[in-house]
């Protein structure tokens, strides 16, 4: 049975709605939608107070009056912004920065505040972004380095696979962040299958990456491995403590133990050839069954409950084949 844990909750859906834990005298309310979801019952409500998850520039400078972004604050690629520049150029529009010229001097932030991106800052450059020091490093310094932690986390049978994330079927993990960067892993599966490398062997800033082709390896002993790049793109960043720790992929797969950043001119487009949570989490189910199908050739039956595979599969049944397994499932 494949679980679900949860590290988080939200209070919010998007723009427009909001929900609550309920119980079952709740189903009856006509105020909110109803569902259940994991035996719980949860009010889904409309509220026109609930703000954005992701503003659009526009909308916080007021010029629109609901958007949520839908590009990862890469304005530079984003249709709807560019739309707009050129509704103001034909002067049917008002740009968003001389809406926010018309505020007092307090209340003129940086575009960045405006989106919640950043805390508070005052803009000093009259919203002429180019000439901005801060912007620029707040896009190429500052917003690549913020990652963070999966905030939810389904879990099929002992491997982690983490919601708003994804997958390539070669078992790396993709994850679109603001300003348009994609940060790139091994999965958990990959990492237990094969357990603790004793390197791996990452390509340099600058290298460019080919999507379903090798763009680094992992070195486990007299074994090696190659992995397939998930995406497109050139990389701008490498984990400087997984090359110097390659334990730490291993610990936190989809935390700290990411390997890249990555830059490509369509992210959209990236995103459509790779799986989603929700088809990574019914593939990750297929090949846990062709993985249980391996052992009980080698190993003979499983428990009777399927149990939870171990740690360093590789390590504990060598008969598998280190070639046999990552033709497998790394795919090469």
């Amino acid at each position: 049975m494949a679980e679900k844990i949860k590290t988080g909750e939200r209070s919010s859906l998007g723009y427009g709605s909001s929900y609550r834990k309920g119980d079952k005298d709740d189903l009856g309310n006509q105020g909110s939608i109803n569902a259940v979801l994991g035996g719980q019952v949860w009010m889904v409500k409309p509220d026109k107070d609930a703000k954005a998850a992701n503003p659009c520039l526009w909308m916080e400078a007021g010029v629109v009056k609901n958007k949520d972004c839908n590009n990862y604050y890469d304005c530079t690629s984003c249709k709807y912004d560019l739309g707009m520049k050129k509704q103001v150029e034909k002067g049917k529009q008002i740009s968003w920065q001389n809406v926010m010229r018309k505020r007092p001097d307090m209340d003129r932030v940086c575009r960045h505040s405006l989106t919640n991106r950043i805390a508070k800052r005052v803009c000093a450059y009259d919203y002429n972004c180019s000439s901005c020091d801060f912007d620029q490093f707040f896009e190429d310094v500052m917003s690549p380095k913020t990652s963070s932690v999966p905030f939810e986390m389904q879990n099929v049978k002992g491997f982690d696979i983490p919601v708003g994330y994804y997958y390539h079927d070669g078992h790396t993990w993709a994850r679109i962040e603001s300003g348009g960067f994609i940060r790139i892993g091994l999965d958990d599966f990959s990492l237990k299958l094969l357990g603790k490398a004793d390197a791996l062997e990452l390509p340099l800033m600058g290298k460019e990456l080919d999507m379903g082709k090798a763009g680094w390896g992992l070195k486990r002993k007299e074994n090696l491995a190659d992995v397939l790049s998930p995406v497109n793109g050139v990389i701008t960043e490498v984990n400087p403590k997984v090359r110097e720790n390659p334990e730490m992929a291993n610990r936190e797969p989809y935390g700290e133990g990411w390997l890249f950043l990555v830059r490509t001119p369509d992210i959209k487009k990236s995103a459509k050839k790779l799986m989603s949570d929700t088809e990574g989490f019914e593939w990750m189910n297929g090949e846990v069954n062709k993985l249980e199908s391996m052992i009980e050739n080698v190993a003979g039956p499983l428990a009777a409950d399927g149990g939870y595979l171990q740690n360093d599969i590789y390590g504990n049944l060598p008969d598998l084949g280190w070639n046999n397994l990552t033709k497998t499932f790394l795919k090469t």
